[in-house]
């Protein structure tokens, strides 16, 4: 046999293997929730979902959404973001009845909330970027949810003291945390169709100027 030849029986050999493997790469993203098109597709598919199917949530993919978190950008590297994972039944009703725009959380298999560690800040006018790292792992903890065939939404807690106040009570949360929201999250029982929130008007270049 020419080695041409043999090339060639090693070369189809090689696609079919590679062909399989696409396939069942294909089909193991799709068990797990992920949507192919990548993480462009995820960022423009995502919406909030406030109706669960009454279906626990699997461990490993709790820890997945809070690794996607912890991996948010931070200042200087800071990372002030701490999580409380609810999954008691009780304690998801009482937010729900506490706090008007949470009523979804008594149908949610668990709860995540977000907060800012006041001690794992930066000091004087940085404190205040803790705001903006919590809010970068909540928006990573969206996504991931999402990827993974979950729903969820975002509760605004802070920086509405009254709100702030009542879920430190109801969570034993200590002084020095502040909770910034609440993410109820399941399997979706609803399928809202994502907003188009494109509007090049809102974009300035160079320089800010009247459109």
């Amino acid at each position: 046999m020419k080695t041409s030849q043999i090339l060639n029986i090693l070369l189809a050999g090689a696609l079919v293997i590679l062909s399989i493997k696409i396939v069942f790469d294909s089909k193991k993203s799709a068990e797990n929730g992920v949507p192919e098109e990548g993480v462009i597709e995820t960022i423009m598919t995502r919406t909030s979902i406030r109706d669960f199917q009454n279906k626990p949530i699997e461990e490993e993919k709790v820890e997945t959404m809070l690794r996607a978190a912890m991996a948010a950008p931070t200042a200087v590297n800071k990372q002030p973001w701490r999580f409380i994972v609810i999954k008691d039944k009780k304690t998801l009703k009482a937010i729900s009845e506490n706090f008007n725009s949470m009523k979804m959380a008594e149908k949610a298999p668990l709860a995540i909330v977000v907060c800012g560690d006041l001690n794992a800040t930066l000091e004087g006018e940085g404190t205040e970027y803790w705001v903006q790292d919590a809010s970068a792992a909540t928006e990573n903890l969206l996504l991931a949810a999402h990827s993974l065939g979950l729903g969820a939404v975002w509760c605004g807690i802070y920086p509405i003291k009254q709100r702030v106040g009542q879920l430190k009570d109801m969570l034993a949360i200590p002084d020095s945390i502040v909770p910034l929201n609440v993410i109820p999250i399941g399997y979706p029982a609803e399928n809202p169709e994502p907003k188009d929130k494109w509007n090049p008007s809102k974009i300035h270049y160079e320089k800010w100027t009247e459109n």
